[in-house]
């Protein structure tokens, strides 16, 4: 009795030990998978917040927040619609003098030279308010209009660039017969194929509205390095190349006249895009190594070469009426 008593008494311990073996292996297995859970979530949470404060420190450090856009869309559309009317009554003047006084342009400012010319900055100006509502309500016309824009723009900007160069030192305008006529034809045609690659670069984007933009394509693109290319001749190498011939060449030197510095105000308001057109592309194609600081502050310089650039179309036709009222006698060349 004593012994069956004692034998359960040893059985029911050995089977209490059990149990808290069993219970404290358990214990013991539980803890060490939430330790190592806890070790996988620290491991996983130290890499997400490493990952999220070089995110954070490379924002802090370099906080590139271009600003542009906004004062752009803001101040483009009433400039635009300022120039255009100045636009309007300088080409207006402009005409009007060549109407009542057709004998007063004599070379290099002949009629046939400052007609075409009155014909590029009408073109250009034309086109201005259609710009301003696109930038200011969104382009609503679609991508062909945005690219024919575009072709009719450069249009103008080549024909007057090859106009002020033809006009420099070649007395072909000084009459409008079949040689000047010629070569207007075969110098609006250039022109307009010339501008074929703006179009082609040129199109629509959807960012918060749908814009009617210069730069569809990529930086790198065929049709945007021609026309780049292109725009670089006009804007820089033709004026360089007039300058440098005109300091070179005794003869052409000799001849020079104040009326063909008043041509080369087209040249000398575009030159600054020119150059910002250059060194936006060494920025975007990362020939040069850029700032925050410059991607925050050059497109302001951009967009304002490109502001002083558009102003030819009100400046250069007052030019050329201030430039006959002071020197009313006609040129010995004849008129146009």
């Amino acid at each position: 009795m004593g012994h069956g008593h004692l034998q359960s008494q040893l059985d029911a311990h050995w089977s209490h030990l059990q149990s808290a073996s069993i219970v404290e292996n358990q214990t013991s297995l539980n803890l060490m998978e939430l330790l190592d859970m806890g070790t996988d979530m620290g491991t996983a949470m130290g890499s997400f917040y490493n990952y999220t404060y070089e995110i954070f420190t490379d924002y802090d450090a370099v906080p590139c927040h271009n600003h542009y856009c906004a004062h752009f869309q803001r101040l483009a559309p009433p400039f635009l619609a300022v120039t255009c009317a100045a636009a309007a009554l300088g080409t207006g003047a402009l005409l009007l003098a060549l109407a009542k006084r057709p004998h007063a342009w004599g070379w290099p400012q002949s009629r046939a030279l400052v007609a075409q010319l009155a014909v590029g900055t009408g073109l250009f100006a034309a086109l201005l308010p259609l710009v301003a509502v696109g930038i200011g309500q969104g382009w609503r016309l679609g991508t062909v209009p945005c690219k024919l824009t575009h072709l009719l723009w450069h249009w103008s900007l080549f024909a007057q660039g090859l106009l002020v160069g033809t006009s420099s030192f070649c007395t072909a305008w000084a009459r409008w017969d079949s040689r000047s006529q010629r070569l207007a034809a075969a110098l609006w045609g250039w022109a307009l194929l010339l501008a074929v690659p703006a179009a082609l670069s040129g199109g629509t984007v959807a960012a918060s509205g749908t814009s009617c933009i210069q730069r569809s394509v990529e930086v790198l693109s065929p049709a945007y390095l021609l026309h780049l290319a292109l725009c670089l001749c006009l804007f820089l190498l033709l004026p360089a190349a007039l300058v440098v011939a005109t300091v070179a060449v005794p003869k052409l030197k000799a001849g020079w006249e104040p009326g063909i510095g008043v041509s080369w105000l087209f040249l000398l308001l575009w030159a600054p895009y020119g150059v910002g057109l250059a060194v936006d592309f060494l920025l975007q194609a990362r020939l040069l190594q850029p700032s925050c600081g410059t991607f925050q502050h050059f497109d302001f310089v951009l967009g304002l070469s490109q502001g002083l650039g558009v102003l030819h179309c009100c400046l250069v036709p007052a030019a050329l009426v201030a430039l006959r009222l002071c020197q009313p006698r006609a040129a010995a060349g004849g008129s146009g």
